[in-house]
């Protein structure tokens, strides 16, 4: 089975995930696109998917009869109408992150999903189809025992002037939240963050570098350092300190070389070729399921929990070194 693809939002991510869907993976085809940049969904259309029906709205292309699927790649304060639109329809939908951009959102999401009694949504948190990421689940869930600790750090070569603090937050450490709850099987209980002496090449909106510790249920403690202007590269680290070993995070494949007097190998500068791979198996995922007529992957509770995480997290950038307590409400049957 082809499953039909409505592409909502055709801006960077949205514009790459139709060039997989059309020219890389199997089992799909862009029947659908829009944009509230027409001109920008007209460019998909003519240099990517020449078949595709351009839509005014969201709401139209998940209404048209031609679409099995959702794919919303648009502004993060649009997801919430079109993610319940597409569960309204009882179409399968991939939302990028965030889910909505408040943990109450999220939860209206998670409610209608749970009313409509099947999987129908999928959050876009790809590092947990990362293959380094896949690897270090293995070892920690096989050999270095119970984990007691986990040592991260998500850097940045630099960031523009609108990003600000709490976005250090809601659009950086967003993807640790995610893949730590996966990767521990375990829930957060508080946060707390700390700021070291700051960086100069940020700017006075922007508290960088900054370390969030977040403490889960089991009792692991988790400290992430977020220094979004490091200069050097993208460079994502994780180290897990077990009972009985340490597993770490795989260096992404480089040529090691002796030049110049230097033993050296690259650095990556760019989140999209970190990821490469795994925006792949992700939405080869989400296709699969699709053609079943539901989703698979991070759920719509993943999501919440994300937010209900995020949010902690700004607020004990606001009360820096107080513990801020994280507290869910039960997760319902659905996601279990």
């Amino acid at each position: 089975m082809t499953v039909k693809i409505g592409v909502i939002g055709t801006g960077a991510i949205g514009r790459d995930h139709a060039r997989r869907i059309e020219q890389v993976l199997a089992g799909g085809k862009i029947t659908a696109l829009t944009d509230v940049n027409m001109a920008s969904a007209e460019a998909v259309k003519a240099e990517i998917a020449p078949d595709a029906e351009l839509f005014a709205t969201g709401e139209e292309l998940i209404a048209s009869a031609n679409v099995d699927a959702v794919l919303v790649c648009s502004w993060g304060q649009t997801h919430e109408q079109y993610v319940l639109a597409a569960i309204a329809a009882g179409k399968p939908c991939f939302c990028e992150k965030p889910l909505a951009t408040t943990a109450d959102g999220a939860k209206r999401i998670v409610d209608a999903e749970v009313a409509a009694g099947k999987r129908l949504v999928q959050v876009g948190f790809m590092r947990r189809y990362d293959a380094g990421y896949v690897a270090l689940k293995a070892a920690v869930e096989n050999h270095t025992g119970a984990p007691l600790m986990v040592h991260a750090a998500h850097r940045n070569p630099r960031v523009g002037v609108n990003y600000v603090t709490p976005m250090a937050i809601h659009d950086t450490l967003i993807h640790e939240i995610d893949v730590f709850r996966w990767l521990l099987d375990d829930d957060y209980t508080e946060a707390r963050v700390t700021f070291p002496r700051k960086c100069p090449r940020s700017h006075e909106k922007l508290r960088d570098p900054q370390i969030v510790t977040l403490k889960t249920a089991k009792g692991v403690v988790i400290d992430t350092e977020i220094f979004v202007n490091c200069h050097y590269g993208y460079d994502i680290q994780c180290e897990v300190v077990g009972e009985d070993g340490i597993a770490k995070l795989p260096e992404p494949m480089a040529i090691q070389m002796r030049l110049g007097a230097k033993l050296q190998n690259e650095i990556l500068t760019d989140w999209k070729d970190r990821f490469v791979g795994a925006y792949d198996v992700e939405l080869q995922d989400f296709l699969q399921a699709a053609a079943r007529g539901t989703a698979s992957g991070p759920t719509s509770w993943d999501g919440y929990m994300a937010a209900v995480t995020s949010d902690a997290c700004v607020k004990a950038q606001e009360c820096e070194g107080e513990a801020v307590a994280i507290s869910y409400p039960a997760r319902p049957a659905l996601y279990a």
